[in-house]
């Protein structure tokens, strides 16, 4: 078979700016995954495009896993490093206060997160969640303190809530009311994009 300059060309570009790439590595749920959306619709997707359009080499590689909690990222965690990024975000979380879990033992799962990225040298971002007000002013509390505790603790930066500005929006929800649509990704990545390019060298 005959490649053509041309093409041969493009792939070799391709594969140059990819071993020059800054890797991101996002470690989520179904928010990072992209619950019902399309692979470009998702998280990890929007943003590695809208990094670019800054002009930034980057790679964002999507280690989301729908359902998972703080114990299921902790337990991939090794797994992931595989792909040995320059950045991390950590978006973890949600899924144990949807099911009630003790916040200690969330608060403990990301201690643990944050102190292997810690030790890898990682520069992180991490971002925060809000309990739901259903279960009551004393668990949110105590859900709520976890992620601006440790922040301060490993000297981590805090996205204080990944959902800001939509969370409750139904504009920029699904109709399960829960996960984001592809405007309200988009709107996630607004917020937190300027935070991830701060930490990113520029090409």
């Amino acid at each position: 078979m005959v490649i053509a300059p041309t093409v041969l060309a493009s792939a070799l570009a391709r594969a140059a700016l990819a071993a020059d790439s800054a890797i991101v590595l996002c470690l989520g749920d179904s928010l990072t995954a992209g619950y019902g959306l399309s692979a470009a619709e998702a998280f990890p997707a929007q943003l590695e495009a809208a990094l670019r359009s800054e002009g930034m080499a980057v790679r964002v590689v999507n280690a989301g896993v729908s359902g998972d909690t703080t114990a299921g990222g902790l337990a991939r965690l090794d797994w992931v490093l595989a792909e040995r990024p320059d950045l991390v975000v950590v978006e973890l979380g949600a899924n144990d206060a949807l099911r009630g879990f003790e916040p200690s033992l969330t608060e403990a799962n990301l201690d643990a997160i944050l102190s292997r990225l810690g030790a890898e040298r990682l520069p992180v971002v991490l971002a925060g969640m809000l309990a739901p007000l259903n279960l009551g002013p004393d668990y949110g509390n105590a859900f709520n303190g976890i992620y601006p505790r440790l922040a301060a603790k490993y000297g981590t930066t805090l996205y204080p809530f990944f959902l800001d500005g939509v969370a409750a929006e139904p504009a920029f929800n699904q109709d399960d009311g829960i996960h984001p649509n592809a405007a309200g990704v988009a709107r996630i990545v607004a917020g937190i994009r300027p935070i991830i390019a701060e930490l990113l060298p520029r090409s």
